[in-house]
């Protein structure tokens, strides 16, 4: 058995989320400014004739024995694609909370392929490599390379990546899960109906800091209206986020719950979450960078 390498599963994070409309197959197309924070979970490949996950980290206890683990999906859709593939055993490090808007187990998936891909020495524009991504979910193929983008459809339409300022975040997740189905079902589009909401604005060119904060200040989270009436802490997470006198804006990721906002240097965004966690020491509060 051979070590083949680590894979950073960095924290996916929708700094917007327009909701397009709902497919008469009954799928939700959108149009997301999707980019990824300096946080995520950790996850190792050991070459061997048996595919495998153990599961260690903090925030393991909330994936039971992994046996439906986005990362063995993955993996195995690509087998199924590419039989003759070398595999082995994965170890995560689970760092992140589940289901709280940030693709920790999309980014798991993306990570497993990469070092797949890895040890069997597959180019990152395999096309099986997306195939495999798309079909283990929806937010997987944008979180193979892991870098800013648009993504549009059902999470299929890529655009070109995106060098985005680095934002100064804290990451605030109540440590309830926000179930991305539910939430869909709070906003009750019906199968063929059309969002009734402004069409996402364009990402300006020169993207600095004031610019790209005015583009999000123009756009929503379409999902975070609902999530917030099926679970009110989110509410009460935004406000204590913009409550604070260094927080620029704040917004939910994904369907939810965990809400990041945005502070003007790494100094300001350490000083809130160190607030954060004492005021409310049953949050998950992290600060990191997103870019």
């Amino acid at each position: 058995m051979a070590w083949v390498g680590s894979s950073r599963a960095r924290a996916k994070i929708n700094l917007t989320l327009h909701i397009t409309q709902r497919r008469e197959d009954g799928y939700h197309t959108l149009e997301s400014l999707v980019a990824f924070a300096g946080i995520g979970d950790g996850l190792e490949l050991v070459e061997g004739k048996a595919l495998s996950l153990t599961i260690t980290g903090p925030e393991a206890s909330q994936l039971g024995d992994g046996s439906d683990n986005h990362i063995l999906k993955a993996v195995t859709k690509l087998i199924e694609l590419k039989p003759s593939l070398k595999r082995g055993a994965f170890r995560l490090v689970k760092r992140l909370p589940i289901a709280s808007g940030m693709g920790g187990g999309s980014a798991d998936a993306a990570a497993a392929l990469r070092l797949i891909a890895r040890l069997n020495h597959l180019s990152p524009d395999d096309p099986a490599l997306y195939e495999a991504a798309l079909a283990t979910g929806a937010d997987v193929p944008v979180c193979l390379a892991s870098q800013a983008r648009m993504m549009r459809g059902i999470g299929e339409e890529l655009g070109n990546t995106l060098t985005l300022p680095r934002l100064f975040a804290v990451l605030v997740n109540p440590r309830q899960g926000s179930p991305t189905p539910a939430v869909f079902k709070e906003i009750g589009l019906k199968p063929g109906e059309i969002h009734p909401s402004a069409a996402h604005p364009m990402i300006a060119s020169d993207l600095t800091s004031p610019t790209l904060l005015q583009n999000l200040r123009q756009a929503r989270n379409d999902m975070q209206a609902a999530a917030t009436a099926l679970l009110p802490v989110i509410g009460a997470v935004q406000s204590a986020l913009t409550s604070l006198a260094d927080c620029r804006f704040a917004r939910m990721s994904g369907s939810g719950a965990t809400v990041f906002g945005v502070f003007d240097s790494c100094r300001a965004a350490a000083k809130a979450a160190k607030f954060l966690t004492r005021e409310y020491p049953e949050w998950w509060v992290k600060a990191t960078v997103i870019e």
